[in-house]
């Protein structure tokens, strides 16, 4: 009931900020100030379904993501004028963090999206004091691949037939990078560090 309901409202509810600035400043919208990184609310549930829908092709359940809320994960949404443009959800155990998932909208794909959530989700993991940072994704998500390496994770290993595939089963490659200086077991590194 709820996802129609939610549904209804977007066929029917005028968001006159967002219409305003498409017809009056076009240019406004490419703006990257614009950009707001919040918690994951409840309400925002079926909107990521549609947009797992659009992107994969074996997307999380909406159980999932309440699990993932429910456990305690530290979930994160991207936005633009009230729309959700992208989300990330790590966890964080024993000194690790792992990104359990990071998605961008496939109509807002390709502008930095991926790069700006994946760099909470570090800043989230540095607060927590973790050592190390891992995920998982297809070796045939190359863009995803090739965003991570980018910005500092090797693969340190591989999950045999870990996603489900059209035609079977994928493997997963594991990518991490350390958190913590290595001349120093207590010195954590900072964001701009990670990242230079």
């Amino acid at each position: 009931m709820t996802y129609w309901i939610n549904n209804m409202k977007r066929m029917f509810v005028y968001n006159a900020e967002r219409d305003f600035y498409a017809k009056h400043f076009p240019n406004v919208l490419e703006d990257e100030s614009i950009l707001n990184l919040r918690l994951l609310k409840r309400t925002d549930i079926d909107q990521l379904i549609e947009i797992e829908k659009q992107v994969y092709g074996f997307p999380w359940s909406e159980k999932t993501f309440r699990d993932c809320m429910k456990i305690g994960y530290s979930c994160w949404v991207m936005e633009k004028l009230d729309e959700i443009v992208a989300y990330g959800i790590v966890s964080i155990a024993a000194g690790e963090s792992h990104v359990m998932n990071l998605c961008v909208d496939p109509k807002h794909q390709r502008k930095g999206y991926g790069r700006k959530l994946m760099k909470k989700l570090i800043a989230v993991a540095l607060e927590e004091r973790c050592r190390l940072i891992l995920l998982e994704v297809r070796p045939s998500n190359e863009t995803a691949i090739a965003l991570y390496y980018n910005m500092g994770f090797n693969e340190i290993g591989r999950r045999k037939d870990y996603y489900p595939a059209e035609n079977g089963r994928e493997d997963a490659l594991i990518l991490a990078t350390d958190l913590i200086h290595e001349e120093s077991e207590n010195e954590f590194y900072s964001l701009d560090q990670l990242l230079e």
